[in-house]
């Protein structure tokens, strides 16, 4: 068989006919085969920032198009925000949140690659964080209502929020001994 012929229908065989158009060449470099290079930390993730455009370019160019982007807008205490999800599989990893200066201003993690410098990732237990929720954490409200978020240990623009079972109402937090077994469902960077 023809050499050209075989180089043309490799890629066709490693993602399947219908997902070429959203597969990442980048994901082929021996940088990206040990898991993500990315990390949330108190400047932001990588090397996105306060300062990055919410531009699809400049996003993509920082994330090394390991996901596909889709713009959004929304309302937020009644001004039009502009904000992009990150998409692997067509599940959503990243949100990123525009101010009114087209800056990244929030960046919601739900990708279990990324993790903070101490290794914190969307899936860590209350406890290996935390002994008790006092003057750490709050009761969820909005997208996140049932759901607990807590500051974080490692830097004050970043907060974990917590998810698990509950009996109770949703205005009122569980217990520490209820949290402890509960696990971050998201991480949330914040420009200020």
């Amino acid at each position: 068989m023809n050499i050209r012929i075989v180089l043309l229908l490799v890629p066709f065989f490693i993602t399947g006919c219908s997902t070429v158009s959203n597969f990442s060449w980048s994901k082929l470099s021996p940088t990206n085969w040990f898991g993500s290079s990315l990390e949330l930390n108190n400047a932001g993730l990588g090397e996105i920032s306060s300062v990055t455009p919410m531009e699809e370019k400049a996003l993509n160019q920082t994330l090394n198009g390991d996901y596909r982007l889709r713009k959004g807008m929304g309302m937020s205490n009644g001004q039009m925000t502009s904000y992009y999800e990150a998409l692997n599989d067509d599940k959503v990893m990243l949100v990123f949140h525009g101010n009114s200066s087209n800056r990244v201003e929030r960046i919601d993690v739900m990708d279990k690659s990324i993790e903070t410098p101490k290794g914190s990732h969307v899936g860590t237990p209350f406890s290996d964080l935390y002994q008790k929720a006092f003057d750490v954490c709050r009761v969820g409200s909005g997208d996140d209502n049932g759901k607990v978020l807590c500051r974080s240990p490692e830097s004050s623009r970043i907060t974990y929020v917590f998810s698990g079972e509950w009996m109770g109402p949703s205005e009122i937090m569980p217990s520490d001994d209820k949290l402890k077994v509960w696990t971050i469902s998201k991480m949330i960077w914040q420009s200020k």
